[in-house]
C-alpha cells in the first residue's frame, strides 16, 4: 500500500498564529489516525506579514513534538533536497513523495512532517 501525503495551508483565511497553531494539532492528530506519512505545512515566510510569524511558531513546535515522539522528523522547506541526508531518509519512508514538486526548490514557506508511524 503506497504511503499517504496531506497538504495544509496554515494561511488560509489569515488566521491568528494562536488559530494556525491549534489547527496545526487538529492536523497531526487526523493525520495520525488516517495512516499519512507525511504532512506538508504551507506556513508562508512573512511576504503578508502573517505568514513569518506562523512559520515561526511552527517551526518552533515541531522540534518539541518530535523531542516527545509525536513525529518521526521534519524538514524545512529550504532544505528538502536530495543533498540533505532528512530527504533521502524521508524518500526511503515515503516513496510517493518523489513526486512533490518542492523538492530542490528551496522553498521556505513550507515544512514537511514525516510522522511516526504505529510501531514506533
Amino acid at each position: 500500500m503506497e504511503q499517504q501525503i496531506r497538504q495544509i495551508n496554515l494561511e488560509d483565511e489569515k488566521p491568528t498564529v494562536q488559530q494556525a497553531m491549534a489547527r496545526l494539532q487538529l492536523e497531526l492528530r487526523l493525520a495520525k489516525r488516517q495512516d499519512i506519512c507525511v504532512l506538508k505545512i504551507i506556513h508562508g515566510f512573512g511576504s503578508t506579514g502573517n505568514g513569518g510569524k506562523i512559520r515561526v511558531a511552527v517551526r518552533k513546535e515541531l522540534p518539541a513534538l518530535q523531542k516527545r515522539g509525536q513525529i518521526r522528523f521534519f524538514i524545512p522547506g529550504e532544505k528538502l533536497t536530495i543533498f540533505e541526508e532528512d530527504t533521502r531518509r524521508l524518500l526511503q519512508l515515503c516513496p510517493a513523495f518523489r513526486k512533490d514538486h518542492d523538492i530542490d526548490r528551496h522553498n521556505n514557506g513550507i515544512t514537511v512532517v514525516v510522522l511516526k508511524d504505529r510501531k514506533g
